[in-house]
């Protein structure tokens, strides 16, 4: 206590300049501390969510992930981010250190993508030191990992929108590029064109996600495996919702894997309610979507503009807002509350369609 208070002293006499300075040479030249090195790269390589996004699919992609599995939601100025995939998983006792700078896997396996170096011991790192949450959910060796991060909008930034979708360009010479607002619909697509030969990458609200690990796993956990499981945490990550035989522990295993979700939305995914996601590829055209040519980007400007489109993960949550505001209704009319609620948005108006049944 007695070296934390010395520690607290000094830096409130130097301003910290002794925890960021190792050497001063003169002149108003120094030599950073290592520590003060990493947090300022940290804050150069992490510039908004979308930034966070990437590196976290870069990360599962490095972890040899054919599978992987991201969660998007928001309340309020709170971003939260749930990245699950299939992977080579974390040991237990590095849950933690992970985060830490210049830890790392990949040794010998440093390599240089279209975003940049990889394999420095830096993404994770510069992920927390960027956050006000980031921790591992689960994991298993060999069986994959969930990692959670949770953002502050207002201290770390994303686009406005959201919502929509990028648009894939290919010019007179064949290049393709990739145009829209660089929102993490957009990271996810350019990475996804760019890995798609080693990842199929899933987007959704962390309900659909859920309902998509949830047909994941029982299309790959054999029956047997499902009833006499004795715990959980021997199955690998993508896999564990398959285990749940009622709404209660699809909820508990949801949590403990980073999706937290109610016992209703348990219920309805369980119900066949709510659909799984496709394989975002299938979302998106890759190959020739506009010609790049004779004034043909900006017609499709004209016509975009006119338009709205609602992502996926927010039409679920619209959807599930208004099923939420319905239910006092329900009640007092004796109306059933549970109901699916179709949403369809045209180019004037967005419509509702509530149906309405008797309880019997």
């Amino acid at each position: 206590m007695a070296k934390r208070n010395l520690t607290d002293f000094v830096e409130q006499v130097t301003g910290g300049r002794h925890l960021r300075v190792e050497n001063d040479l003169g002149d108003g030249f120094v030599v950073l501390r290592a520590t003060e090195a990493q947090r300022r790269q940290a804050a150069h390589d992490i510039r908004g969510t979308e930034d966070i996004v990437i590196e976290m699919l870069r990360n599962s992609r490095d972890a040899h992930a054919s599978n992987i599995f991201l969660a998007l939601s928001r309340e309020g100025d709170t971003r939260r981010i749930t990245m699950i995939d299939d992977g080579d998983g974390v040991p237990d006792h590095l849950h933690d250190r992970i985060f830490d700078a210049r830890v790392t896997s990949k040794l010998d396996s440093m390599h240089v993508d279209v975003w940049g170096v990889h394999g420095r011991g830096m993404a994770l790192y510069a992920v927390r030191e960027n956050s006000q949450k980031a921790y591992v959910a689960a994991s298993k060796v060999g069986g994959g990992t969930s990692i959670v991060v949770e953002t502050d909008t207002k201290r770390l930034p994303e686009k406005v929108d959201q919502s929509s979708m990028p648009t894939f360009v290919r010019s007179d010479s064949g290049a393709v590029a990739i145009r829209g607002t660089r929102n993490i619909f957009r990271m996810v697509a350019e990475f996804t064109y760019v890995d798609h030969d080693s990842c199929t990458v899933y987007v959704g609200s962390p309900v659909e996600i859920a309902a998509t690990l949830w047909s994941f796993g029982k299309m790959l956990l054999p029956r047997t495996a499902r009833v006499f499981c004795e715990s959980p945490e021997r199955i690998d990550v993508c896999k564990r919702l398959a285990l749940a035989s009622d709404p209660t522990g699809f909820a508990e295993l949801s949590a403990s894997i980073g999706l937290e979700l109610s016992e209703r939305s348990a219920r309805r995914i369980m119900d066949g309610e709510v659909e799984a996601v496709a394989p975002f590829s299938d979302l998106i055209d890759t190959t020739v979507v506009k010609t790049a040519g004779k004034g043909s980007d900006k017609s499709a400007a004209r016509t975009s503009s006119k338009s709205v489109k609602l992502s996926k993960n927010d039409a679920a949550r619209f959807k599930s807002d208004v099923l939420d505001a319905f239910q006092s209704i329900a009640q007092s009319y004796y109306l059933v509350g549970d109901v699916d609620v179709s949403l369809t948005v045209r180019n004037d108006a967005i419509h509702l369609t509530i149906p309405i049944r008797r309880i019997d």
